[in-house]
């Protein structure tokens, strides 16, 4: 990885985006705050941040989160001299940024999908990595930048949610490496792992209890699914950030191999979250055009919410789990 270029990248450019992708995580979160502090501190530059959509309430913790601002308040006619997609396996997941990432002059994507294209003109892509934060942990040390508090906050909170907290099959040596030089640095882990998982409302609780309730187990409880209406959202008053988490619960049951949870959306399309001990689960998700990690995938089916489950069954149905 070229990382003497990303240095003169950042070095000669003058105004800098930074892109998390839609429906933000921990890990995209994290990483583009990460990224804005360590380029403040080191290059005594300020970025701008996008983000699609709205940030989960849960994240309002992290250093800079606050200067992030919506891709509708930024100015699409601006010609950026460089911009950094951070967690955004494709060019898709930025929806309207494709604009302002189109038009800039250096393009930079740093990632750790493994169905990851390599779109930008400078890439930096690590499959074996647990999250996009360790790849910017490694970038950051072979550039020789310092990380201070503020970014190490940021970097391990990406590692952290990415991994479940140490828990998925992604944890590697490197991964406790890097997570052990950020609390070096002075994180706590006690103190982040209450704000990222023990701070649920009420809602999401009584929300999710409710779908797994209605949960359906096919092929001796192998696959486990629900389905969530329009209606159920508008019931509890739930929001996108209830469904956070949901498809794990599911996964967690000991007979369980595949679990996906199928959401339908106001538009009419049935977004899919799914989940494997075992099996592959983004080739299952590549089928319907989305992807992500081998345990952990997502897709959007342009169907009505329970023509896409039979879908997705159909195509579960085919491979071995």
């Amino acid at each position: 990885m070229n990382y003497s270029k990303l240095n003169d990248i950042i070095k000669s450019s003058k105004n800098i985006l930074i892109f998390s992708h839609i429906n933000p995580d921990g890990d995209t979160l994290g990483s583009m705050c990460g990224l804005y502090s360590v380029i403040l501190d080191n290059y005594k530059k300020k970025c701008d941040m996008a983000a699609i959509s709205k940030i989960p309430d849960v994240y309002s913790f992290l250093p800079h989160i606050h200067d992030v601002k919506h891709i509708d308040d930024i100015d699409k006619s601006r010609e950026y001299d460089l911009v950094i997609n951070v967690d955004v396996a494709s060019i898709e997941r930025i929806c309207d940024g494709q604009i302002l990432f189109n038009k800039a002059k250096s393009t930079v994507n740093i990632d750790h999908h493994k169905t990851n294209s390599a779109y930008a003109d400078l890439n930096f892509i690590n499959p074996d990595a647990s999250s996009t934060g360790e790849v910017l942990c490694e970038c950051f040390e072979n550039m020789g930048l310092n990380v201070n508090m503020d970014a190490a906050i940021c970097l391990y909170t990406a590692i952290l949610t990415d991994t479940g907290s140490f828990r998925f099959d992604n944890t590697k040596p490197a991964t406790f490496e890097c997570a052990s030089k950020l609390v070096e640095k002075g994180v706590n882990p006690s103190d982040i792992y209450k704000k990222v998982y023990e701070s649920d409302s009420k809602t999401l609780v009584m929300f999710q209890a409710y779908c797994i309730s209605k949960a359906k187990f096919l092929d001796n409880d192998k696959i486990a699914y629900t389905i969530v209406y329009k209606k159920d959202m508008e019931k509890f008053s739930a929001n996108d950030e209830c469904m956070e988490g949901l498809t794990e619960k599911l996964r967690a049951i000991v007979s369980t191999r595949i679990a996906f949870v199928a959401k339908e959306m106001k538009s009419g399309a049935t977004k899919i979250s799914m989940r494997s001990k075992f099996a592959d689960v983004a080739q299952i998700c590549e089928a319907f055009g989305g992807g992500g990690h081998k345990f952990a995938s997502g897709c959007t089916i342009k169907a009505p919410v329970d023509e896409a489950v039979k879908k997705i069954l159909a195509e579960i149905k085919t491979r071995e789990i």
